[in-house]
């Protein structure tokens, strides 16, 4: 072994034992708390599902990160913390052991062992859930690849118990991050005894069995998913919120109504167009900050008008994400222009020559592009979103955007995001509304968007090129090198114009004064209700 892998082998050992110690309380000495710890959250939309393995949409994160925890978890701040590991090591460049606490429970007061983050990891990648995540985390375990793709068994993924708190992880290739990527709640445990029992209804009030701070007490559809503290948490101690409402917001103008009438606490996003009025009327309670994260629309490549590069180019050209920016959202986010943002480790984003170019050029360059592809002026786009004035004023823009520079007629599709993520998933679309939020700190959370075959590329694009440039990448621990071919993946593939990126996320919203423990310098934008706590007011 190099002396390069000991050093990356005692920087993880160093960093688990460290991080071992960042533990203590989580409220700061001297503050009063309120009798009732009790808080309402606005969530955005409707949770898909409640089941870790299954979900993917950020709703339904937020509140399997309360129920669930894995091997690893992320405080409020966004740093890595232990979770149901109280420790890892790296024993290879592709070996792992995380270390079990022997205090962990189940809910119900089970034992929770090993094998339960076996069986959770095995359910995952098992084609026969199908689940949304399966194959941009799978890729990342030995065999994982091949399991999803149904050549291999589920029981052949590499992760095996040593013992009852000891977990061996193999990965496919050098994975750096993998503490990290082992926070997501796809990832964590999950109880095969009440799976088996109850089938898909486990997921329900009465039925479920989870191992996060809180349980799951009322799922009203349409209306609240409430959550209660649980008191078989390892941690439970420090967790002072006894409940949880969530409520699944989609118009965001009611949302604000709400929280000024003190209905809700925290709001889930601000609509667009407000945010300079809140942070003169209500400076303490706007809290915002740039994330890892990317609005973009994705182009459906098997659409016969949109497979021609040409007309994918065209589109994404004439988009003017600086007024976007300013004058449409108005909420401090960025123009993007590649499906990597700014601040992600692992590779730069890449950027097009006509960024730079007066628009009056960018437009005439398009409307030769599209002449050159056989679309005339009047042809009609379909442009898809989920229900959200958010995402309805963004979808006007571009398609003003598309009608006054190459004279293209949109029309509108919305739908309830239950049925939006299906139409993507299944190509049922031509153009779509999307976003995306780092899963971790690294460019492949976001160059999964883009990946032949990935589970999450709702564009059904393939680069091969670009595929076989990841791969030397991630087969590679010298990090410098590993950057510069993702970097080089990352230019390659956006040169096809899979989607038409147009910010990086800042998620404003409102939080109530006396709501303590929300940070602005989580850049995941993931606070899990365990770090919050209601101030005396």
């Amino acid at each position: 072994m190099s002396k390069k892998s000991l050093q990356v082998i005692a920087g993880a050992v160093a960093m688990a034992l460290a991080s071992s110690a960042a533990f203590a309380a989580y409220v700061p000495a001297g503050t009063k708390l309120a009798a009732k710890q009790e808080l309402i959250r606005a969530n955005g939309s409707e949770p898909e599902s409640l089941d870790p393995m299954v979900v993917e949409g950020v709703p339904a994160n937020i509140i399997t990160h309360d129920l669930f925890e894995g091997l690893t978890a992320t405080d409020n701040d966004g740093k890595l913390v232990p979770g149901v590991a109280e420790s890892w090591k790296q024993t290879s460049p592709t070996t792992w052991q995380f270390k079990l606490r022997k205090n962990a429970k189940w809910s119900d007061g089970s034992a929770l062992t090993a094998d339960d983050f076996v069986y959770g990891i095995r359910r995952l990648v098992d084609p026969k859930l199908a689940a949304p995540y399966a194959g941009t985390f799978g890729i990342f375990f030995e065999n994982g690849e091949a399991i999803v793709a149904g050549k291999k068994q589920p029981s052949e993924i590499g992760v095996k118990a040593l013992d009852k708190h000891t977990l061996e992880v193999k990965t496919a290739f050098p994975v750096s991050y993998l503490p990290e990527l082992m926070s997501n709640a796809q990832l964590g445990p999950a109880p095969k005894a009440v799976i088996d029992k109850f089938g898909k209804d486990w997921v329900k009030p009465g039925k479920m069995v989870s191992n996060g701070p809180y349980v799951l007490k009322d799922w009203q559809v349409n209306s609240k998913v409430v959550i209660e503290k649980n008191p078989q948490y390892w941690d439970a101690k420090n967790v002072q919120l006894t409940r949880v409402s969530f409520l699944p917001i989609e118009d965001q103008n009611a949302e604000v109504k709400l929280y000024q009438s003190g209905q809700v606490d925290m709001t889930y996003q601000l609509p667009p167009g407000v945010f300079a009025q809140f942070k003169q009327s209500m400076p303490k309670d706007l809290k915002t900050s740039t994330i890892l994260g990317l609005r973009y629309y994705g182009l459906n490549h098997k659409d016969p008008l949109l497979k021609d590069v040409r007309v994918r180019k065209a589109l994404s050209m004439v988009v003017d994400r600086d007024l976007l920016a300013a004058k449409i959202t108005a909420d401090g986010q960025t123009p993007a222009y590649s499906v990597v943002v700014k601040g992600v480790k692992g590779a730069q984003p890449s950027t097009y020559d006509w960024v730079k170019w007066p628009m009056a050029k960018r437009v005439e360059e398009a409307k030769k592009l599209l002449a050159a592809a056989g679309v005339k002026p009047g042809a009609t786009l379909k442009l898809s979103y989920n229900t959200s004035d958010y995402h309805k004023k963004m979808a006007i823009f571009m398609a003003s955007e598309w009608k006054s520079k190459l004279g293209l007629n949109t029309t509108m599709d919305n739908s309830e995001f239950k049925v939006f993520l299906k139409k993507r998933h299944d190509g049922d679309y031509q153009v779509a509304r999307n976003g995306w939020l780092a899963d971790y700190n690294d460019a492949t959370t976001f160059l999964a968007l883009v990946q032949c075959g990935n589970t999450q590329n709702d564009n059904f694009n393939c680069n091969k090129k670009a595929d076989e440039l990841i791969d030397q990448g991630n087969a590679t621990t010298d990090q410098a090198k590993r950057t510069q071919l993702l970097t080089q993946a990352t230019k390659l593939v956006m040169d096809d114009y899979p989607m038409i990126p147009v910010l990086q996320y800042t998620l404003p919203r409102l939080v109530k004064p006396y709501v303590g423990g929300y940070s602005v310098k989580n850049t995941a934008d993931r606070y899990r209700s365990k770090y919050f706590y209601i101030i005396q007011h």
